[in-house]
């Protein structure tokens, strides 16, 4: 049987707030909630709730021909639950189908699988939680930030008792090999890793404003194209793809409504969930990465999140007070720790010229403006955790 996997990525940046240098010591929030909620507003109405009625509508007119998998960060379900709560509602109605899977991700949608493994494991177990209890789902399959991934992260996920890894497709990894096939991790065999098919992927993503438009016929025609015995086609990308960057005018939705009954019907691919691909489907080879790999840019590697100096001195100033944040253990900061860990955040401060900042909506006007800022927050944070690290000095009155 030919599978097809759609999983889509469903995040949104928390944006921090103009946080001047004098500031710091001053005011300790963090965040432009106005900025967060006008942004979740706008993607709930023309993204979120309207493609989510599509997909419901599908699923239970096809009856388990369609299914569809996603993987929500912690940082989307945090901002859902302020401003949309109605969004999470929605996707509670798909998991009621039956067809739809949630994957698991680190709660921060964050780069920490590169830094500590202790905390890497941590949000990834609390993420997790958090899907079983919003969705029933207690997830197999892991999703990582940017889809990184590498020999060793993927080493810790079967640790976790995962059954597989998304990864991007990556044409310097695979080289003459082809992303259509399933692969497993080159340490540990069992975990299994289904690579992204950039080609069909950026299709959907870009392939509305070229050439006349995509078209389900057309899409389902360069699938039938594809050598017989590459028999699964992994479809991954950003769920803002649909009436966010690729708005109602360009015929998105038209292609969401049709594109299942135009694959059941001219096609011999049958649509499956990412925990059915690694079920159903032997891994043809290990597939070995020992550098990390992931999907931001064209390079497929970290550069657009880590590629300059002060991208990685921000990440490594932060990933100091981890200790800290352990030995404190105090609510307020923990949440401050988490928003602060998003890979958004280390993307702003990209100095790649063609990098597309304007799809990540970034608000700072330079990379460098992006740094300061981010810079002056943890010095705030750093005080913050200084100050609650004091030990309190309790003083007796003789009676």
């Amino acid at each position: 049987m030919k599978a097809l996997c759609f999983c889509f990525q469903v995040h949104q940046a928390l944006r921090l707030r103009q946080y001047r240098f004098f500031d710091i010591g001053n005011e300790h929030y963090y965040y432009d909630d106005y900025t967060n909620e006008n942004i979740i507003r706008k993607l709930a109405d023309t993204c979120y709730l309207p493609a989510n009625a599509v997909l419901l509508d599908l699923l239970i007119a096809l009856k388990g021909k369609f299914k569809i998998s996603f993987s929500i960060s912690g940082l989307a379900l945090d901002q859902f639950e302020l401003y949309a709560p109605e969004v999470i509602e929605s996707f509670q109605k798909l998991a009621t189908t039956g067809y739809v899977e949630f994957l698991s991700e680190t709660d921060s949608h964050s780069l920490v699988s590169l830094k500590n493994k202790a905390e890497f494991i941590k949000q990834i177990e609390t993420h997790s939680q958090r899907i079983e209890d919003l969705f029933g789902q207690k997830p197999q399959v892991f999703k990582n930030t940017e889809l990184i991934y590498s020999d060793s992260i993927g080493e810790t996920i079967a640790e976790l008792g995962f059954h597989g890894i998304l990864a991007e497709g990556a044409q310097h990894i695979l080289k003459w090999k082809s992303p259509n096939y399933l692969y497993c991790n080159s340490i540990s065999p069992k975990l299994k890793v289904l690579m992204r098919n950039c080609k069909f992927s950026n299709d959907i993503a870009w392939g509305f404003n070229f050439d006349g438009g995509l078209t389900t016929e057309r899409f389902v025609a360069n699938l039938n194209q594809l050598d017989e015995k590459e028999q699964i086609v992994n479809i991954f990308l950003n769920y803002e793809t649909i009436g966010g960057y690729q708005s109602k005018e360009t015929g998105i939705f038209d292609f969401l409504r049709y594109l299942p009954e135009t694959v059941i019907r001219d096609s011999e691919f049958k649509f499956a969930k990412v925990s059915e691909i690694v079920s159903n489907y032997q891994a043809v080879s290990k597939i070995q990465i020992p550098v990390p790999i992931a999907c931001v840019d064209k390079e497929q590697d970290l550069s657009p999140l880590l590629g300059n100096h002060i991208q990685n001195e921000a990440l490594n100033k932060l990933y100091e007070l981890n200790a800290s944040i352990v030995k404190i253990n105090d609510a307020r900061l923990n949440k401050d720790w988490r928003f602060l860990q998003a890979s958004d955040h280390f993307y702003f401060m990209c100095t790649k010229p063609f990098t597309n900042n304007n799809i990540h909506n970034n608000p700072f006007s330079s990379p460098y403006e992006a740094f300061i800022n981010y810079m002056n927050i943890l010095s705030d944070f750093k005080i913050c955790l200084k100050e609650k690290d004091i030990p309190k000095i309790t003083s007796t009155s003789e009676s």
